[in-house]
């Protein structure tokens, strides 16, 4: 199983834990590329996932652009498959890392899964729409996170046997984390229900100049309604440097898996760029304000509880979302905590 950054973590964890618990049939062994090395972004969540310190690690950080971390990533990672040579190759999500990893086992003509596949947001100016359509059209068993997205997968011509609707990973690590993040402290004298949650990380976002200055008066708008605690992304955190931020928001460094599951769990509402925060908001009810323009996610628009928002309409559309009572999360079928279990029966059919 390969992790690259930090959201790949709870995916594998699902998998992980379906194999651990069920009769041995294979040997699971964890890769890490490098691309999130840090405690911040990668070691406490191991242990806050229940995950083991990886079996192989390549230590190739990311730095230096697309280019330069998916080529050395190949390179490492055919070394590794050459030295351990795995009846198949788990790869998750849509990172870099994700991409090399699987190139480099088709190239050596190993069998590679990729969970979470599938997903489509139709911008091609996003690097992980290029990544997840390139590790598609490769893999030999292709996840999907729901029934839509598999569905998808058989019209864009992917062969029936190799394409298996098991669920949401994400979800399976959520709701086996909730009740000890439920009882995680909450930072800054925050009150559960009265704050909301921002993450930003998107190029789109934060890297235009001109767009995080719009995105930060948003912000404080936003924060007139209800203050709003930001776990704030390294890659954001550098394109702040020198900014004053507006009143209203506090900063928060990164924070582990339970800790930023905790914040979310006591939260009145999220605004995010990232796909999987739109997941996890879904599966517990929170209501979730998408700052982009396009999500690869449509399952989690069904309901109601996620809309997409510009800059410009974001203080409204928080002012509109206090306005109207939580409710219970929407049912999303497979949505139900079993995933990896789904994706370890299908392991059991082909490794059988």
């Amino acid at each position: 199983m390969v992790v690259a950054a930090r959201p790949n973590l709870p995916k594998i964890a699902a998998l992980w834990h379906a194999l651990e618990e069920a009769p041995c049939f294979c040997r699971p062994r964890i890769l890490h590329t490098g691309q999130h090395h840090d405690s911040a972004m990668f070691g406490q969540h191991l242990a806050d996932l229940g995950l083991p310190m990886p079996h192989m690690a390549l230590g190739v950080a990311a730095g230096g652009g697309h280019a330069a971390l998916t080529g050395h990533t190949m390179m490492a990672a055919e070394a590794a498959w050459i030295a351990e040579r795995p009846d198949l190759v788990v790869v998750a999500g849509d990172v870099d890392g994700t991409l090399a990893a699987a190139i480099a086992a088709r190239k050596l003509g190993l069998r590679v899964a990729h969970l979470e596949a599938g997903l489509r947001s139709n911008d091609r100016l996003m690097p992980e729409e290029i990544n997840r359509r390139a590790v598609d059209a490769i893999s030999d068993l292709l996840w999907a996170p729901d029934l839509g997205t598999a569905d998808r997968l058989l019209r864009e011509g992917h062969s029936p046997d190799a394409v298996r609707a098991v669920g949401n990973a994400m979800v399976d690590s959520l709701f086996r984390a909730l009740p000890a993040a439920r009882l995680r402290p909450l930072p800054g004298g925050l009150l559960p229900h009265r704050y909301g949650v921002v993450t930003l990380h998107r190029p789109s976002n934060v890297d235009d100049p001109a767009m995080l200055a719009a995105l930060l008066r948003a912000l404080g708008a936003a924060a007139e309604h209800l203050p709003l605690a930001w776990p704030v992304h390294p890659r954001t955190a550098a394109r702040l440097a020198g900014r004053k931020l507006p009143a209203g928001l506090m900063p928060l460094p990164p924070l582990a898996y339970l800790d930023f599951i905790a914040l979310l769990a006591h939260a009145r509402l999220v605004a995010t760029d990232s796909g999987g925060v739109q997941e996890e908001a879904a599966a517990i009810g929170l209501p979730c304000l998408t700052l982009r323009e396009a999500t690869e996610r449509p399952v989690t628009l069904l309901g109601g509880g996620n809309r997409l928002v510009n800059a410009a309409e974001l203080p409204d559309a928080v002012a509109r979302t206090l306005a109207v009572p939580m409710t219970p999360p929407a049912a999303i079928p497979l949505w139900d905590g079993k995933a990896g279990l789904r994706m370890a029966a299908h392991l059991r059919e082909v490794l059988a």
